[in-house]
């Protein structure tokens, strides 16, 4: 659990940081956790240089107050009436509008007449990009349950076994090695469903000769981890072996590049030379990673012509694939951590193809 001090700091970066803002109203729900503590799925936090409101309703009464502590104060109002009491006439206030309907914005601008609403970018994501001590803890130990738990799964794989019943194996696996529970729905691919990034475990059933992509993580005090492997079930054709050491050798590269001071672009395209080489450029479909948090997906993306850089205090997941419709795919994924001499792999587990 984060406490009190760290929470406070983060807020006082935030105050910091918002330019000529007069109040900043944060709703997405990981940026108000990553600010409060607040756990509760309805909640939004109006921060000003002098004061920080969390507005819940009552089902969330006792938590927001055992959460988030003295010098947060709590509002129960389910209309945006309250915000008025802690806003002058004239101020400006800012809201996260990549998050934030319009509806919403605009029943904002009729209820505080007096207040100009404008858009204030994404500062609470900027500043969560680098993890303190206290979140890199937390995303070890759910890529440190990941990595136990993903490869025990996956060795015990064999003809006739559907990918729900994969998937469910994870999140057994999960639930019984002590994570708070999946980070994101698990991803199973078997033979020709590889073609898809993101396909849905169903009731097709794993056959001889597939390859089996799983992409799973497990969350921990609110981070996520991310992790893919991609095993055989009996001998593959030497046309998906092929694939699958183009795809490990991108792996491989795309980990070698990450360091302090990189472009996330050059990350991705060290993935994707690799891929192009070895005659793989079509088949790729996605970036080569993204950072993680408390949410899955974060910034920096590494994509080609990202100039973002990568800094210590960031964990990133590194995952080039590669997909052919009618054949299938490939995907290998670690998540890693930047460190200020390097970095380190925290869903360590091996890369060589498995047979099963």
């Amino acid at each position: 659990m984060t406490g009190p001090a760290v929470l406070a700091a983060r807020r006082a970066r935030l105050a910091g940081s918002i330019g000529d803002l007069d109040a900043l109203l944060v709703t997405t729900r990981a940026n108000v956790r990553y600010l409060t503590g607040f756990t509760g799925s309805a909640g939004s936090l109006l921060l000003t240089s002098e004061a920080a409101v969390l507005r819940t309703d009552g089902r969330y009464a006792g938590r927001a107050r055992a959460e988030v502590g003295g010098e947060v104060a709590v509002v129960l109002d389910r209309s945006d009436a309250w915000l008025a009491e802690w806003l002058g006439a004239g101020a400006r206030l800012g809201v996260e509008e990549h998050t934030l309907a319009w509806g919403r914005v605009l029943a904002l601008a009729e209820a505080l007449p007096a207040i100009e609403v404008t858009p204030a970018g994404r500062p609470v994501e900027a500043l969560r990009q680098r993890k303190d001590p206290v979140e890199l803890a937390a995303i070890s130990r759910a890529c440190a349950l990941t990595a136990e738990v993903l490869p025990a799964v996956l060795s015990g794989l064999a003809p006739g076994v559907s990918e729900a019943e994969v998937a469910r194996r994870i999140a057994d696996g999960f639930a019984e090695a002590g994570a708070d529970g999946l980070a994101f729905p698990t991803i199973v691919a078997a033979g020709p469903a590889g073609a898809e990034p993101h396909h849905e475990p169903g009731a097709r059933v794993i056959a001889a000769g597939d390859l089996v992509t799983v992409d799973a993580g497990a969350r921990v005090s609110g981070y996520a981890s991310d992790m893919t492997r991609t095993v055989a079930v009996g001998e593959p054709c030497p046309r998906l072996v092929e694939l699958y050491e183009a795809v490990r050798a991108a792996h491989a590269d795309g980990l070698a590049a990450v360091a302090p001071g990189v472009a996330a672009g050059a990350v991705a395209e060290a993935c994707e030379g690799r891929l192009a080489d070895a005659g793989f450029a079509e088949a790729i479909a996605h970036p080569a990673g993204h950072g993680l948090g408390l949410e899955v997906h974060e910034s920096p993306i590494l994509r080609r012509g990202e100039a973002a850089t990568l800094e210590p205090g960031m964990a990133v997941a590194v995952e080039p694939g590669a997909y052919v419709a009618g054949l299938g795919g490939v995907r290998i994924e670690d998540t890693v951590a930047v460190a200020d001499d390097g970095a380190t792999v925290l869903t360590a587990a091996p890369t060589e193809l498995i047979v099963c």
